[in-house]
């Protein structure tokens, strides 16, 4: 379904450069974004781009949805890292964020996110597909760089892609670590970068890691995104491979994702 872009957009941004991306994709294109930072981490570079950034936290509902109201954006984009490690610490969790997880029987990424989405829409909010504004950072299927991957890893590749997807299906994650046809770590609520370093310390060294969409992935919320930071890691923790799903994935910074993978003997596939 095609939509018309309206000249204001909304961007609600969490962690990582995604965020600036849009926002400096959606300006290119001669729109205007009203920012709501839930991280410092990209506070700054979000200033350069933006028409306005407002700093909240993520619990603060009631006055994001004011902002948003009193701004008369009628479109908005999540993009960028919440960890949901925020609903054990509640940190300014407001009278609208306590009464929205206290509503659900499940706190999965999906219901929490589909609630929120509800909440927008009684304030004519409409949420746009994540990948809206930066289509350019999918990645079609096969080996970016020059390391090419050996029989065994293709084949812990496979049995990695089935064991995320099976993880999807319960909206408990989409990564998992995997050495010689075992499962090292899979990803729940710590997120990618933790399960990394959890599944490179018990395999040691060599060990592959595999990031997919969830099956029916709601293109709103939680596509998945690697960046530079995922192969630090990666590195750091004797990682030799990374796979994700083909025309599902984002890759921040490819051409730097790619350089840092050659340079530290890491394969970055989509499959």
């Amino acid at each position: 379904m095609s939509i018309t872009l309206e000249q204001k957009q909304a961007l609600i941004a969490g962690d990582g450069q995604l965020p600036v991306r849009m926002a400096e994709q959606a300006v290119k294109n001669g729109l205007e974004v009203i920012c709501i930072s839930l991280s410092n981490d990209n506070y700054k570079d979000l200033k350069k781009v933006c028409a306005k950034v407002y700093s909240m936290a993520p619990g603060e509902l009631l006055k994001i949805k004011k902002t948003l109201a009193d701004e008369d954006v009628h479109q908005l984009t999540f993009l960028g890292k919440v960890h949901k490690g925020l609903i054990l610490r509640r940190p300014k969790f407001d009278s609208m964020a306590l009464e929205l997880i206290k509503s659900v029987k499940r706190l999965n990424d999906d219901k929490v996110m589909q609630l929120l989405v509800a909440e927008l829409e009684k304030i004519n909010i409409t949420v746009l597909d994540q990948t809206l504004f930066i289509k350019n950072l999918m990645i079609p299927a096969g080996v970016l760089g020059n390391l090419k991957p050996t029989d065994e890893q293709i084949n812990d590749v496979q049995y990695g892609y089935q064991m995320a997807k099976e993880m999807g299906k319960l909206d408990i994650g989409q990564s998992v670590v995997i050495k010689d046809k075992m499962v090292m770590a899979v990803e729940a609520i710590e997120g990618t970068d933790k399960c990394i370093e959890r599944g490179g310390k018990i395999a040691k060294n060599g060990g592959c890691v595999v990031k997919v969409a969830k099956p029916n992935q709601d293109k709103r919320f939680d596509i998945p995104a690697i960046g530079l930071q995922t192969l630090k890691i990666m590195k750091k923790n004797h990682l030799s491979l990374i796979a994700v799903e083909a025309n599902e994935t984002i890759i921040v910074d490819q051409e730097k994702v790619i350089n840092f993978a050659d340079k530290n003997n890491i394969v970055v596939m989509a499959v």
